[in-house]
């Protein structure tokens, strides 16, 4: 039985009605995360999370009629639902999404719908399955959802030479049923995940413009923690990619999160700086420098608000990312942790993440030293000979002329 409706589109000799509007709704699924906390959290996280989707949709000017909250579930009225359902998978927090057609939850309505969208959405002899998710009261279980929606397709698109997989096919409609309403949709689009950006606390980001930093940056932020980021200038990969390269990573990276600040921190390295490296060749120059590094941050912390400081190391990648290395550099971050999200990763883990972010044509892999790898292999250093020779430094007074050398760029 089809629907009452005078345009029709043919596939062969058989006519199928158009839909009038293709989707009207955008189905979201808040992350798993969200849901198992205490009721007050829960409530907290989803209204970050929703204001954060609408700085999305405010930001990309999408016209919507009304966002509809239900349990672990926000129902977006739009005419550009899968345009809609694409901006919105970069924001954390959020684990799917469906560009969906909202019915009533009437059966008769759900098979009609299922039968238009299948009609219109369904390839030629593939496999298909019906999956239904209900939530409330009605007078049909799931189960008799998916055998009529079945049912129908088969005897009503008999000349597209349907078969029915219920364990690996070609593709699938969903129905989804929330008390009196009902939602049919064939995709489903992969959200961010993690938890809404907002939800913890602030971390100062050290951008160096190569994969790792910009990747352990978008890592924290993936567990709710907005980005201050920092670049210092002046440095290798600068010189490299140059400064507006470095911004571009950052504008990036910041495509994640819309609600938030964007701007990118550039620090200018003194000549005081390049005086640390020279003077104190690999590996104790680098070792210097780092620690430097690492109080410039706290500071930008301590300015900021912050609760830690993210560097992109990975464990092993050179011979001075070691265990040993680490420790001599944190210690003199003593007011804040270090934070290094890569350390378990391993180098394949951190290129996808960077394809997803957007950014693996967009930078550089910091290129390995051979000088430091020998340098750094013949030398286990001590922390009391790096504090002999810092006591010589005017490292105070870097810090303070760092600091006031801030530049920022809007991202």
């Amino acid at each position: 039985m089809w629907l009452e409706n005078d345009k029709y589109w043919s596939r062969g000799e058989h006519r199928l009605p158009l839909l009038e509007h293709e989707f009207d709704t955008v189905v979201v699924r808040f992350g798993g995360e969200i849901g198992i906390k205490a009721d007050w959290t829960r409530k907290l996280y989803e209204r970050r999370l929703i204001t954060n989707i609408k700085a999305v949709l405010k930001k990309h000017a999408i016209p919507h009629k009304g966002l509809v909250r239900r349990f672990g579930r926000l129902y977006i009225k739009t005419a550009q639902a899968e345009e809609t359902a694409e901006k919105l998978s970069r924001i954390f927090g959020v684990s799917s999404l469906s560009p969906a057609l909202e019915t009533t939850s009437n059966l008769n309505d759900i098979l009609n719908l299922s039968l238009h969208l299948a009609g219109s959405r369904f390839k030629k002899g593939k496999s298909f399955a019906v999956r239904c998710h209900r939530v409330g009261k009605h007078p049909y279980t799931s189960q008799d959802v998916c055998r009529q929606v079945g049912h129908s397709l088969l005897a009503q698109l008999s000349p597209l030479n349907l078969q029915v997989d219920l364990t690996r096919p070609e593709q699938t409609l969903h129905v989804e049923v929330r008390e009196d309403k009902a939602y049919v949709f064939t995709d489903i689009v992969k959200g961010a995940g993690g938890l809404p950006l907002g939800t913890q606390p602030k971390t100062v980001c050290l951008l160096k413009g190569d994969v790792s930093s910009a990747v352990a940056c978008w890592m924290t932020m993936k567990r709710g923690c907005p980005s201050i980021l920092i670049h210092f200038e002046n440095d290798q990969l600068t010189e490299k990619l140059g400064v507006e390269k470095i911004r571009e990573t950052a504008r990036r990276l910041m495509e994640w999160s819309t609600g938030f600040p964007r701007k990118l921190y550039v620090i200018q390295q003194s000549q005081g700086f390049q005086t640390l490296v020279q003077k104190h060749p690999p590996p104790v120059g680098n070792l210097l420098h780092k620690r430097l590094m690492l109080q410039i941050a706290q500071g930008m912390a301590r300015m900021k608000n912050a609760e830690g400081i993210v560097i992109g190391d990975q464990l092993g990648k050179k011979a001075s990312q070691t265990l040993h290395a680490f420790r001599m550099q944190d210690e003199v971050a003593k007011e804040y942790p270090i934070y290094r999200p890569l350390v378990g990763l391993y180098a394949q883990d951190i290129e996808e993440i960077a394809q997803k972010i957007g950014l693996r044509e967009m930078v550089l892999q910091e290129e390995e030293s051979e000088t430091e790898n020998k340098e750094a292999q013949m030398a286990v250093l001590k922390l009391e000979d790096i504090k002999r020779i810092e006591k010589k430094l005017h490292i105070d007074k870097m810090v303070e002329d760092a600091l006031k050398s801030l530049t920022v760029l809007r991202v």
